[in-house]
């Protein structure tokens, strides 16, 4: 850094960027925990394209830099992302792995599952009503999920809980919290399993240590390709947009 730009004026940081190529709107967020610059795509049908974290007291010429140094990861990145898609009556929904045909109903309550079709309450808006049953399935199937392999390497989870995340599918914290993303429900079960006992074996190692591999190996030998499955598939679980 020179002379110049330690005594220069700091211009505020804005709440986005523009960029022209590619063409994207990156939102700004500073985050007081962050230690670097983390770059990701926002969710399919978001106003923005991307959401850059990055530390306090960044200088907006930072962030320029960072931003053109990454164009041609966020221009493959945003070639690759699926196309974002409103659940509605007549369209379709993952569920545990398999599109699972949304029909119109007209009970109160969550929608139900009944003869391989999701019948849609009536009178409210479904992408909400959608989301919550979606959570409310995950939770079911990771919850106890998650006890039983934490179980099995002789630790305990001090809390779990359910989230809408973007960036993880999963994580544990040095408490012992253990937090899951809702959207896994739409995965196969073996791959929520898989989810469950990732996060579990953090519980002995909080790494991806060769040791922390081998308590995966242990819970479930066949891992590789449920993970397998997440990196190639997972994306596209992102592509579900339940604003409204």
């Amino acid at each position: 850094m020179s002379l110049r730009d330690l005594f220069a004026p700091r211009r505020p940081l804005p709440p986005a960027l523009t960029l022209e190529q590619p063409s994207v709107t990156v939102a700004l967020r500073v985050n007081a925990r962050a230690r670097r610059f983390t770059l990701r795509l926002a969710a399919p049908g978001s106003t923005e394209g991307a959401i850059l974290t990055l530390p306090p007291g960044v200088p907006l010429a930072h962030v320029e830099t960072f931003l053109a140094e990454h164009r041609g990861w966020l221009a493959r990145a945003l070639a690759e992302q699926p196309e974002g898609r409103r659940p509605a009556p007549g369209g379709v929904l993952p569920v545990d792995g398999a599109l699972v045909p949304l029909v119109a109903g007209t009970h109160r309550g969550p929608p139900v599952l009944d003869a391989g079709r999701l019948v849609l309450p009536g009178g409210r808006r479904h992408g909400p009503v959608l989301a919550a049953w979606l959570k409310e399935r995950a939770r079911q199937r990771l919850v106890p999920a998650a006890h039983r392999y934490a179980e099995a390497l002789g630790c305990r989870p001090t809390a779990i809980s359910l989230r809408d995340t973007r960036s993880r599918w999963g994580s544990c914290s040095s408490a012992g919290r253990l937090a899951f993303s809702w959207r896994l429900a739409m995965a196969p079960p073996e791959v929520q399993d898989y989810v469950a006992a990732h996060e579990a074996a953090h519980l002995r190692e909080m790494n991806h240590s060769t040791r922390y591999w081998a308590h995966v190996e242990r819970l479930m030998p066949d891992y590789a390709p449920r993970r397998a499955w997440l990196r190639k598939e997972g994306r596209s679980l992102h592509a579900y947009c339940f604003g409204g």
